[in-house]
Order: structure tokens, then sequence, then C-alpha cells
């Protein structure tokens, strides 16, 4: 099928430019001076021919769903990669909170080596020696009491930590709708090109029949030049409605993140009018709102970084009281010039170290007086990122529940707008037929024809955009009530 060959030439772009460079030498000036040339039936068929024999037969290749895109897209989407590395960045700050709590340990060893003139220990005279010495510490310090700071620290963080697991799902879920929204793109300039190849037929249809008449004398050769001047606008929306196949393909390519040189077939439903949709009678906008506010990742989101910013301010404000702290340690050394004072001779490693062995332990009370109030400070910001944060939640629900009385509003003009193309294209379709009798019977001149064919061609185009237009306004909805799409 041509949609098909349509399809191959989007999935491998390197490969149509080519084609496409022959054919525009070929067919543009066809095009633009066709009316002045006044081609024959032959040069119609010709241009014609440029427009479509040089597309290749399609490779056969599997199809690609709805489903399938939007589980690829999951997987390799950027931004939802970004989205999951804010999560693990934050989960790793609450993990390192926690266990802030354990106190800190540290241990250091010291060796050093000197030589020359330094005072003996025994009578402290001058002389020259060599001396080796080391030393040991292991320290502990930890808080006993701080009113609660860096347990309100680590609440917060897990509060900002279970934030970014929605702000991740409100990621995947608006790629999937992006998705969602590009594939229904796909299917509506699928559809509008098959008008466009059932316009094109039928002038070149009624181009035929009119050589015919010009032949037998029945009419003018005006109206053969005037269906070839048709045939060649109708063509020109014919590769129009191609490369807007190409680039909605293209499209659905970027948000997969699929290299551009992979073939891809979209699955085309076989009615379109067919796809599951609510009735609009059971999309109350209010009632939308309130399921939105229940499921929308971003309201949660929201509600989670604003308790994560008061836990932050309780903490700040922990910050202001004095805290009790415990502290102790052990240490030991060794040098080579430590003598017995009675025996005068050096005194051994184990002896050194157990003789030096020190323990301490104590308490600490650290009380804040005056650090240039910068703790209050602290405390002061704290308190007015919880009140903006707040501030923004509103202005997010605001805008969610303007967005669906919006979405509401243009699905109930889209609906009405579908019924009257609907009405419009049996209308069309009708006086298309009486014109058709009329022209072939030469009791219509090729100017008031062609004004019927053109009408009926708008408004067949109007209403399949009617229709999709629809449907993206229902899915819409549907995405804000449940925070999922399907096709």
């Amino acid at each position: 099928m041509l949609y098909q060959q349509l399809v191959g030439y989007g999935a491998i772009p390197t490969k149509i430019l080519p084609s496409i460079k022959n054919r525009r030498k070929l067919s543009l000036p066809l095009v633009y001076f066709w009316p002045v040339m006044r081609l024959s039936q032959i040069a119609g068929i010709f241009l014609f021919y440029c427009l479509l024999a040089n597309i290749t037969p399609a490779v056969a290749q599997d199809t690609w769903s709805l489903q399938r895109c939007v589980d690829y897209a999951m997987k390799n989407s950027i931004s939802v990669k970004q989205q999951e590395v804010q999560k693990r960045l934050s989960e790793l700050t609450y993990q390192q909170s926690r266990l802030s709590i354990i106190p800190n340990f540290s241990a250091n060893v010291n060796a050093g080596y000197s030589d020359g003139r330094i005072a003996s220990i025994q009578d402290n005279a001058y002389i020259n020696q060599s001396i080796f010495n080391a030393s040991g510490q292991f320290n502990m310090s930890g808080d006993i009491f701080n009113w609660f700071s860096k347990r309100n620290t680590i609440e917060a963080n897990r509060l900002d930590a279970e934030s970014n697991s929605f702000l991740l799902q409100k990621a995947r879920n608006d790629l999937a709708f992006n998705v969602a929204t590009s594939f229904l793109q796909i299917l509506l300039k699928n559809e509008q090109l098959k008008v466009n190849e059932v316009q094109v037929k039928q002038t070149m249809s009624n181009l035929e029949n009119t050589r015919k008449l010009v032949i037998a004398g029945s009419v003018p050769e005006s109206n053969q030049a005037d269906l070839e001047a048709q045939l060649a606008q109708d063509s020109t929306n014919l590769v129009t409605a191609r490369n807007d196949v190409i680039l909605s393909i293209l499209q659905i390519k970027a948000y997969l993140n699929l290299s551009f040189d992979i073939p891809f077939a979209p699955e085309i439903p076989a009615n379109i009018s067919s796809l599951p949709i609510t009735p609009l009678s059971e999309m109350d906008p209010e009632m939308v709102y309130s399921a939105a506010l229940a499921s929308y990742p971003l309201a949660k989101s929201d509600g989670l970084r604003i308790k994560s910013a008061m836990s932050a301010y309780r903490s700040a404000k922990g910050q202001l009281y004095p805290a009790l702290t415990i502290g102790g340690g052990l240490s030991t050394s060794y040098a080579n010039n430590y003598y017995d004072p009675m025996t005068k001779k050096l005194i051994s490693f184990g002896q050194q170290i157990d003789n030096t062995f020190n323990k301490n332990i104590g308490l600490g009370l650290r009380i804040p007086i005056f650090n240039g109030y910068q703790q209050r400070t602290n405390v002061t910001k704290a308190k007015l990122n919880v009140y903006n944060l707040e501030l923004t939640r509103d202005q997010d629900n605001l805008k969610l529940r303007q967005d669906i009385y919006t979405a509401h509003a243009n699905a109930v003009a889209a609906l009405q707008k579908y019924n009257a193309s609907a009405t419009g294209v049996m209308a069309a379709q009708k006086a298309y037929d009486f014109a058709t009798k009329r022209f072939n019977l030469g009791l219509m001149n090729t100017i008031d024809y062609i004004t019927t064919q053109t009408k009926l061609y708008k408004a067949q185009i109007d209403k399949v955009s009617a229709q999709y237009d629809y449907i993206f306004k229902m899915k819409l909805l549907e995405f804000y009530r449940d925070q999922k799409i399907s096709l």
C-alpha cells in the first residue's frame, strides 16, 4: 500500500532525499506551469507517475502498537532517565542522613623520625641522636540531645525522596501521553493521506472522461485544461500529505529515542471509530478534577514537598537551642629514646604502649549565643520556603483545574464540530454526485464542477481532522482522570 511505502521512506531519511530531489526536478516545473502549458493526458499521467513511481516497495516489517511504543519510550527516554537520576540522588541523601545519628568514630596513627641535637630525656643536656617515635589515637563523638534536629532532617529527606518518586511517575505519565498523542497524529495524517489519494484518483478519472468528450467535440478544450490544473494542485496536496506522515513518524521516534534509520510501521486500527472512548456525559469537569487530585503525581509531590519543608523548618529551629554531646578517646605512643631512669635501658615497645596508654570521656554542652543571626536567618528562610511551596501547590492545582475545564470545553466543541462536519460531508458528497452526472452530460462547466469537487475534498479533510480532534480531547480528559491513556 502507498502508506506502507511512505512509512518505509519515513524510516530511512537518507534514502528518501535523492528520490525527492529527483522527483522535484521532474514535478515542480509541471506543477507551476501546468495551466500555461495546457498539458495533455499523457503529461498528466506522467506527473502522477513522477509523484508515485519512485517509491520503492516497502520492506516487510513488524508493526509498532501504542503499548509497544510506550514500553520502549519508558526504557529509552532521556527525560525519564534524568528523573530517575534525581530520584536516586534524593534516596542517597536520605540514606546518608539516617546514618548521621550514629556516633562519629575516627582513628589516626602518626610516626616520625628525627636526627640532630636535642635535649636528652635523662639530664636535659643537648646531644646528637636519632629518634623514631609513633603514636595512635581513637576518638568518638556523638549527639545525645539536639532538639530532634537530626531526626527532622531525616524526615525531611525521606519525604523529599518520596516526592521525587512521584515526579518520576509524572515524567513517565507525561511521556506516555505525548507518545499516544504523537501516535494519534500519525493516524490522522494517514487518514488525510488516504483522502488525498482518493482526490487525485477522482481528478484523474474526470480528466480521462473529459479528454474523451473533448475528442468527441462535446465540451471545449478549456475543460480539459482546467482539470489538468486541478490535478496538479491535487498532486501537490498529495506530496504534502505524504511528507506530513513522514514528519509525524519522525516526531514519535524522537519521543521513543529511536534511531531515525530504524524502520517504523505503526499499527493502524481497522476502524478509528471503534476506539473505546468514555462518553462526554460521564466527564463532568469537576468530577474529573476531584479524581485527578487523588491520582495526579504532581499534586502528591507538592503535598510531600510541603511536609518535607515543614520538617526542615523544625530542624532549623532545633539549631537555636543548646545541644548535649558526648565524646571520648584512647591514645598511646612510643619513642626509641625513652629509657628507664633506674636501669638506663630502653623501655620495650610493649611496655611503652602500656605506660602511655590514655583513656578519656566527657560531655559537652554546645550553646549558641551569637553567630551573626545566621541560624535565625536559616529558620526564617525555612519558614518562607514552606509558604512558597504552598503557593506552588495552589498554583499547580489551579492550572490543573483550568486545564481540565479547558479540555472539557474543547471536547464539547470538538464533538459539535465533528457532527457538523459529518453532515457537511454527506451534503457535499450528494452535491458532488449530482454535479458529476451533470458534468458528464455537458450541463456544468469545469470551474463549477471543480469547485464542487474541492468542497467535497475540504469537507472530508475537515471531518477526519474533527474526528481525531475529538478523540484527542476525550483521551486528554481520560488522562487527567485516570493518569493513563489507551487506544
